[in-house]
C-alpha cells in the first residue's frame, strides 16, 4: 500500500495529546482545535478505508491517492464545520472522502485534445475505401446466413429503425420473442464476423 504524502496539509501547531479510545467526533472537534496529534489519528484510522473507497471509485491508484490526499487536507481545513449533533465523525469525514473523490472524477484527463488541423485528411483514403467495403460485404454475408425470424428482427431494427417494441407490434410477436430473436442474432453475426477474422 502507497504511503499518502501530507506534507503540504501537516499541521503545525502543538499537540495537545489523544485518548486512542477518543471517539472519531471527539477526534475531529481536537483537529479544529489545531491538535495534531488527532489528526494523526484520524489519519491512522481512515488513510486505507478513504483510499479504498477513492480506488473503487475513480479506478486509478494515482487519482485515487490525490482524492485521499485532498480529504485529509479538506479535513484540516474545515474541521470546525463539524457539528456532532448532525452526524457522526465517521460520517462526516467520509462525506468530505466523497466530495474530494467526486472533484477529482470531475477533473479532465491530462491529455488535451486538439483541434484538428487542415493537413488532416476529412475524405477516406483508398485503404478506408477498401476496407469498409470490405467490413460491409461481411456483415451482409453473415446477415443472410442467418435463420429468416432472427434476420428480419435486425432489419427492421437497424435499417427501418425501429424499436423493439415496434417489431414486436408489426411481427405480432411478443416483446420477449423479438428480445431473444435479436441478441441470438446479434450472437450469431458476432461469431461468424470472428470465423471470417481469424
Amino acid at each position: 500500500m502507497a504511503t499518502l504524502a501530507l506534507e503540504s496539509v501537516s499541521p503545525t501547531r502543538a499537540s495537545f495529546g489523544v485518548d486512542p479510545q477518543a471517539s472519531d467526533g471527539e477526534l475531529i472537534l481536537q483537529v479544529a482545535r489545531g491538535d495534531a496529534d488527532a489528526f494523526d489519528e484520524l489519519y491512522r484510522r481512515f488513510a486505507r478505508p478513504v483510499l479504498g473507497l477513492a480506488q473503487r471509485l475513480l479506478g486509478d491508484h494515482g487519482r485515487a491517492e490525490d482524492a485521499a490526499q485532498e480529504t485529509f487536507a479538506a479535513v484540516w481545513r474545515s474541521a470546525r464545520s463539524f457539528r456532532p449533533d448532525r452526524g457522526t465523525g465517521s460520517a462526516w469525514l467520509f462525506t468530505v472522502a466523497r466530495n474530494s473523490i467526486i472533484d477529482r472524477a470531475r477533473q479532465r484527463l491530462d491529455v488535451p485534445i486538439e483541434p484538428p488541423t487542415e493537413e488532416m485528411a476529412v475524405e477516406p483514403g483508398p485503404a478506408e475505401e477498401a476496407e469498409a467495403g470490405w467490413v460491409a460485404w461481411r456483415v451482409h454475408a453473415a446477415l443472410e446466413r442467418l435463420p429468416e425470424r432472427e434476420r428480419e428482427v435486425l432489419e427492421l431494427a437497424y435499417w427501418r429503425g425501429l424499436s423493439q417494441s415496434e417489431i414486436s407490434e408489426q411481427l405480432d410477436v411478443p416483446l420477449g420473442t423479438v428480445k431473444t430473436r435479436t441478441r441470438s442474432a446479434l450472437s450469431r453475426m458476432a461469431a461468424m464476423l470472428e470465423e471470417v477474422r481469424g
